[in-house]
Protein backbone atom coordinates (compact mmCIF):
# COMPACT_ATOMS: atom_id res chain seq x y z
CA UNK A 1 0.00 0.00 0.00
CA UNK A 2 1.74 3.62 -0.92
CA UNK A 3 0.84 6.85 1.19
CA UNK A 4 -1.02 9.12 -1.17
CA UNK A 5 -0.21 12.91 -0.09
CA UNK A 6 -2.83 15.26 0.72
CA UNK A 7 -4.06 18.05 -0.70
CA UNK A 8 -4.25 21.56 0.74
CA UNK A 9 -7.27 22.63 1.74
CA UNK A 10 -6.82 26.10 -0.44
CA UNK A 11 -6.86 23.68 -3.56
CA UNK A 12 -9.75 21.21 -3.01
CA UNK A 13 -12.15 24.24 -1.73
CA UNK A 14 -11.83 25.94 -4.70
CA UNK A 15 -14.39 24.67 -8.05
CA UNK A 16 -12.62 24.05 -11.39
CA UNK A 17 -13.01 27.41 -13.87
CA UNK A 18 -13.38 24.42 -16.90
CA UNK A 19 -14.43 21.44 -16.64
CA UNK A 20 -14.19 19.10 -20.21
CA UNK A 21 -15.80 14.74 -20.64
CA UNK A 22 -14.13 13.14 -23.89
CA UNK A 23 -15.94 9.94 -24.33
CA UNK A 24 -14.40 7.24 -26.25
CA UNK A 25 -16.12 4.13 -26.32
CA UNK A 26 -16.71 3.01 -22.62
CA UNK A 27 -14.07 4.98 -21.03
CA UNK A 28 -14.97 8.82 -19.79
CA UNK A 29 -11.94 10.79 -19.53
CA UNK A 30 -12.87 14.42 -17.13
CA UNK A 31 -10.27 17.28 -17.09
CA UNK A 32 -10.23 20.00 -14.62
CA UNK A 33 -8.58 23.52 -15.47
CA UNK A 34 -8.06 26.66 -13.12
CA UNK A 35 -6.84 29.78 -14.18
CA UNK A 36 -4.09 31.23 -12.01
CA UNK A 37 -6.04 33.92 -9.89
CA UNK A 38 -5.53 37.52 -9.58
CA UNK A 39 -4.55 37.77 -13.39
CA UNK A 40 -4.93 40.44 -15.58
CA UNK A 41 -4.20 38.72 -19.25
CA UNK A 42 -6.99 37.13 -20.81
CA UNK A 43 -7.04 33.54 -23.11
CA UNK A 44 -7.08 35.96 -26.08
CA UNK A 45 -3.83 37.53 -24.73
CA UNK A 46 -2.34 34.54 -24.57
CA UNK A 47 -2.95 32.95 -27.70
CA UNK A 48 -2.03 35.89 -29.62
CA UNK A 49 1.24 35.93 -27.70
CA UNK A 50 1.78 32.21 -28.80
CA UNK A 51 0.91 33.46 -32.32
CA UNK A 52 3.38 36.03 -32.46
CA UNK A 53 6.01 34.14 -30.76
CA UNK A 54 5.30 31.08 -33.87
CA UNK A 55 5.28 34.13 -36.55
CA UNK A 56 8.58 35.25 -35.41
CA UNK A 57 10.09 32.06 -35.31
CA UNK A 58 9.39 31.36 -38.70
CA UNK A 59 7.52 27.77 -37.32
CA UNK A 60 4.19 26.60 -39.16
CA UNK A 61 1.50 25.36 -37.01
CA UNK A 62 0.62 21.61 -37.87
CA UNK A 63 -3.16 22.48 -38.37
CA UNK A 64 -2.13 24.74 -41.01
CA UNK A 65 -0.50 21.86 -43.14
Amino acid sequence: MTDTPKKSTATTARRADCVTEVRRGNTVLVVSGYFKQGTTATAADKMMKVLEAESAAGGTAAHAM
